[in-house]
């Protein structure tokens, strides 16, 4: 379903009810800030219903940078809360419930585009002493195929929940064969945890999953092939490949597209690929960003964003991956950047989750063109996705003329 323009107070005021109801609500995320705004207090703020010892309470917990804070609000109490977090500048908000998932984005003009789709999970307040549950059996013989120990199982936990929601809607848009490929699969643990996930979730729908690890290393690929042998899982496999001229299904045409840890420039070869397909979903949890480090020290700027070795480092991650963003959305993809996994079991822990909708229209084109030209212009970059996907963006330009 496409966004519906709604007048802001109004997309406000729903927001506003579906928080409230904690007997439906999931989780809500209010993050990004509205052009021509000072930027809010913190960078994200999730909230969630929590069930404490003295009752059921919004838990508002806002991040920024490495910095954590939560605070919890009782529910009788919540509204005022509710309504502070509103009034502060955010530009996108996201709201889990029982029956349905609400994005609203923020224009620069102050306008909300609404967008609904059906519910995919369970809501409500949750206890904080209550065991978690697991979308992947730890005690899964996969795993001892694999040779997996636990921070490798948590993070094919952690994967698999960023893959989940977004199945159903795969499945809806494939055919009788499902076909998922992992470009750079190197070790292929998410390979495997993926195609577990999603042939149980084809069988359930009748149809069937075909799943291609494909990596340049024929040691790497070998002992993937004899894992799923030895694991029995019909319909995986692996070929030995570089990204750029993989064609894991002749013909056909995947449609899922991972790329997990591909160091630097690989990662972008890897959407690239992804983008010349149209595939309709893409996962990648991006590695180093070696190429516009290079970039910014070649420019010479001295801002002291970039000054320090570490800072520069850090830097070039946020800029790599939010002109990343920018290109996927200029050719006709819904993105998000999320955490992918807890810090303290690796630092590379972004993903970006790319949902095939389309071409943007009208003035969204100009915005988007506006700030890819704005970013690339003001530190002397090109990213690597630009260059490899050049004739695409060039017919985006040419058509928003």
């Amino acid at each position: 379903m496409d966004p519906v323009p709604t007048d802001l107070p109004t997309a406000l005021a729903d927001v506003r009810a579906l928080l409230l109801d904690t007997g439906q609500l999931a989780r809500a995320v209010a993050a990004g800030r509205r052009r021509g705004l000072e930027p809010p207090p913190a960078e994200r703020v999730e909230v969630r219903p929590v069930q404490l010892k003295n009752g059921p309470h919004l838990q508002f917990t806002a991040r920024t940078g490495p910095v954590v804070t939560t605070r919890n609000v009782a529910v009788a109490e919540a509204g005022g809360a509710v309504d502070e977090l509103l009034a502060q500048p955010y530009g996108n908000l996201h709201v889990e419930t029982a029956r349905e998932v609400v994005q609203v984005r923020i224009t620069k003009r102050g306008e909300a585009q609404v967008h609904r789709a059906p519910a995919e999970h369970a809501a409500g307040p949750q206890r904080h002493d209550k065991a978690k549950e697991r979308l992947v059996d730890p005690d899964d013989p996969l795993f001892r195929v694999l040779g997996a120990g636990g921070d490798k199982r948590r993070q094919v936990e952690a994967f698999v929940r960023q893959l989940a929601p977004l199945t159903p809607a795969v499945l809806e848009r494939s055919g009788p064969v499902v076909r998922a490929v992992d470009l750079g699969c190197g070790n292929a643990y998410l390979t495997f945890a993926a195609h577990r996930w999603l042939g149980e979730r084809a069988r359930e729908t009748g149809r069937e999953l075909a799943t291609v690890g494909v990596d340049v290393r024929e040691d790497v690929v070998a002992t993937g092939r004899r894992a799923a042998a030895e694991a029995g899982l019909p319909g995986l496999g692996f070929a030995v490949g570089s990204i750029e001229g993989a064609d894991p299904f002749e013909a056909a045409t995947p449609d899922v597209v991972m790329a997990l840890h591909a160091c630097d420039t690989a990662t972008d070869e890897a959407l690239a690929r992804a983008v010349r397909w149209e595939a309709p979903l893409v996962l990648a949890a991006p590695c180093c960003h070696r190429d516009v480090q290079r970039q910014l020290v070649a420019h010479g700027d001295r801002s002291p964003l970039v000054r320090h070795a570490i800072l520069r480092e850090r830097f070039a991650d946020v800029l790599t991956d939010t002109l990343r963003a920018l290109v996927l959305q200029l050719l006709g993809y819904r993105v998000e950047v999320v955490e992918f996994i807890d810090s303290a079991h690796t630092p590379r822990n972004a993903m970006i989750r790319a949902v095939r909708t389309g071409a943007p229209q009208g003035s969204r084109v100009v915005e988007l063109l506006a700030e890819l030209d704005e970013l690339t212009g003001a530190w002397g970059v090109e990213p690597a996705l630009a260059r490899m996907l050049a004739p695409q963006l060039r017919a985006v330009r040419q058509a928003a003329a």
